[in-house]
């Protein structure tokens, strides 16, 4: 019966319910709008220099990583093959042989990380064919390597010029060959862009000196979230000759900055949390001014005071779950605008994003846990405050209250 009334109540006087409801509402898609841009960034930080590139989880012989020699790469084993695909979350295992050379065009040098890999399966899981700004992909049969766009402006090097690279391969063999440019590749992090050069995988253990043998693999997921956990479970089943190392542990730095920006976040979110929770409490505050006589009269008539309070505190919930969930559902078409439209940066904001090897958009995130977690924060809000009329109420005096 309590609940009954409570919800007739709020439909008594409309324009009141429709103004509580609004602030509620607004409050649900400000809030989520904010995180969502927030972790937007981070995602696209991620995908840029992790998930096109570096990998989620990575897998190699025991010390590479910490060594990157080319002495500790492995072979290419369907025992550790058949490992990988035990779980499904794994979709792809991609072979690479990565080794760092000087490249030099006809007056220019640059230390470049060479990487050998199977174009086929790049193409698939990491859609290299599709960031391939001038010139055509690679083949495996090919001679030739794709230039990331910064380090093909720094060489002065375009498509169908040859680079020289020179270095130093399996158990020091001399590392030394000279490549036509095939085609100029371009990530979302310039930081890749300026040192990245590509080769199909079995040209560069030619060029290494290492047939038959990979310095690492990297692991595609159908589910990405789930990355840190597979990982867990591949050092168990590969045991101690093989290292596995999910993104957090081989690119630290990232995983640091979003950690301590994500801290950061949360104080800024806190403090607009204060300025919503003041909003909604305002709009409570008018509701109880309003029916200060009514409240007077129902216990004038006999309507106990407890039940009294549990009635309106029963409408602020009501009505703080329905804007909630209204305001969770209005967020999605806010936050879909900015992901299928990111904000450009200006120029020096751009210029400093790239310094820190980022893509210079604001592109909000659509993770539905968003938007369930800031209609839930804000419902909790709303029904915490309700705890005020509840006491106002109880102790509310009925001649007080109809002299109002």
């Amino acid at each position: 019966m309590t609940l009954k009334l409570a919800w007739r109540n709020l439909w008594r006087n409309k324009r009141r319910t429709f103004i509580t409801l609004a602030a509620i509402f607004l409050a649900v898609i400000l809030s989520t709008l904010m995180m969502s841009l927030k972790e937007g960034v981070y995602e696209s930080m991620i995908e840029s220099s992790v998930g096109s590139y570096m990998g989620y989880v990575r897998v190699h012989a025991e010390g590479y990583w910490e060594e990157k020699s080319l002495d500790l790469s492995m072979e290419q084993s369907d025992e550790v093959e058949y490992a990988l695909f035990q779980h499904r979350e794994v979709d792809g295992s991609i072979p690479r042989v990565e080794s760092f050379a000087l490249a030099a065009s006809e007056e220019l040098t640059k230390g470049s990380m060479v990487v050998g890999v199977d174009p086929t399966l790049e193409a698939k899981f990491n859609k290299l064919n599709e960031r391939v700004v001038e010139g055509s992909y690679l083949e495996d049969s090919d001679r030739a390597v794709l230039l990331g766009d910064g380090l093909a402006a720094y060489l002065h090097l375009s498509v169908g010029d040859t680079i020289v690279l020179l270095g130093q391969g399996y158990h020091s063999a001399s590392a030394a060959g000279k490549y036509p440019v095939k085609g100029i590749v371009k990530f979302g992090s310039p930081d890749l862009s300026k040192q990245l050069i590509f080769m199909p995988l079995k040209e560069a253990q030619w060029l290494y000196a290492m047939p038959g043998k990979v310095s690492g693999l990297i692991l595609h997921f159908n589910q990405p979230d789930r990355s840190e956990y597979v990982a867990d479970q591949l050092k168990k089943d590969l045991g101690a000759e093989y290292e596995v190392m999910h993104w957090t542990e081989h690119n630290r730095e990232l995983a640091n900055m979003i950690k301590t920006d994500r801290m950061e976040g949360w104080v800024f979110m806190f403090i607009l949390y204060l300025v919503i929770a003041f909003g909604i409490f305002s709009t409570i505050l008018m509701m109880l001014e309003e029916r200060r006589h009514e409240f007077g009269v129902l216990i004038a008539i006999g309507m106990k005071r407890m039940r009294l309070a549990a009635m309106v505190f029963g409408e602020v919930v009501i009505i703080s779950l329905l804007g909630a969930f209204i305001g969770m559902f209005g967020a999605f078409p806010v936050c879909l605008y900015f992901n299928l439209n990111p904000i450009q940066l200006g120029a020096e904001m751009q210029e400093m994003t790239e310094d820190y090897g980022m893509e210079a958009v604001l592109r909000s995130s659509v993770d539905p846990g968003i938007f369930i977690q800031q209609a839930l924060i804000v419902a909790a809000l709303a029904t915490l405050i309700a705890i005020y009329p509840y006491i106002k109420l109880t102790r509310l005096r009925a001649i007080d209250a109809m002299r109002s």
